[in-house]
């Protein structure tokens, strides 16, 4: 059962954002809702995409940077038969080819795998000389991207769409009436990314359809996981809208920390900047209150003591 909740709140909050906003369109409607005007969210999604937007709210703001995100899992459709400048459904078509093969798909997936350089899409965030390289393409201006390195740790081809609309044969034989030719040509594929932060993947749509002679786009994008963070778990939009939404505690967002309880001394010493003795093993450690169990500050080791870098509470 969900709680309203009003005033300043300090928390992690998952939202499966829709089509047809922005994830700044979230942002806003969380702090109208929280009455909190520090939210920051950890990882963009593009208006067309639909998925996890993990964000944190007021003091936990501070442990963005710390935020565990990978690995990001997607599932995204993609069409072949044409390439768009925004790599989806909503730019202009630019060039058109042929649809390719399904072995020649299939055995391209490898060479998009592991890691990889990417040149981001023209329609990004990405800066070119100060400016965001979609400012400069909305206006008409050319954008050259130099190429990134990225992750990509897994595809899985989920289904495949025959130029006729009938589903093909992920493997080499039949099954449930598919066709099994690796000569069948593939209108539509839809896939599971396993992927790293700041990974695209509608570049990875646009550079799979040109490695088997194709061009192509993506129709959907959807973000199922961000780290330790699912879809399943998240609000909608609505209930921001609402105003009906559960803050999850700060330490939520420390997952996979260890963690460390400390005496009232201790969280005295923490909250005024002075180190504590280390109990536990780890680089960076959650420090929380010994009655309540909250996060009392992340902290960073050295040697065998924990010194404060992100304190939730005031002394």
């Amino acid at each position: 059962m969900r709680r309203r909740t009003t005033g300043t709140a300090d928390g992690l909050l998952a939202v499966d954002k829709p089509a047809g906003v922005s994830s700044h369109d979230v942002v806003l409607a969380a702090r109208r809702a929280l009455g909190e005007k520090r939210i920051g969210h950890a990882g963009t999604l593009d208006p067309f995409a639909t998925g996890l937007l993990v964000m944190l709210v007021g003091r936990a703001t501070r442990l963005l940077p710390h935020l565990p995100g990978e690995p990001k899992v997607y599932e995204a459709t993609i069409r072949f038969g044409a390439e768009t400048d925004t790599e989806d459904l909503h730019g202009a078509v630019v060039r058109e080819a042929p649809l390719p093969r399904r072995g020649a798909l299939l055995a391209a997936i490898p060479t998009l795998t592991g890691r990889i350089a990417q040149v981001p899409p023209a329609y990004s965030a990405k800066r070119v000389e100060g400016r965001r390289a979609y400012d400069l393409a909305r206006a008409g201006e050319e954008v050259a991207l130099r190429p990134v390195e990225v992750r990509v740790d897994r595809w899985d081809v989920l289904a495949l769409t025959g130029e006729d609309g009938a589903p093909l044969a992920l493997a080499g034989t039949a099954s449930h009436g598919a066709v099994p030719s690796a000569d069948a040509l593939v209108a539509e594929a839809r896939v599971r990314i396993t992927c790293g932060g700041g990974t695209y993947v509608r570049s990875l749509a646009r550079d799979l359809a040109r490695a088997c002679g194709s061009a192509a786009h993506l129709t959907a994008l959807r973000r199922l996981r961000s780290g330790a963070f699912t879809v399943d778990e998240a609000v909608t939009l609505q209930d921001l809208r609402d105003g009906t939404v559960t803050l999850r505690p700060a330490l939520d967002a420390l997952a996979g920390f260890p963690r460390q309880a400390l005496d009232p001394e201790e969280v005295t010493r923490l909250v005024r900047g002075i180190d504590v003795p280390a109990r536990v093993d780890g680089a960076w450690g959650a420090l929380t209150h010994p009655d309540s169990g909250v996060l009392v500050a992340l902290a960073e080791r050295r040697a065998d003591r924990w010194q404060p870098r992100v304190v939730m509470r005031e002394a």
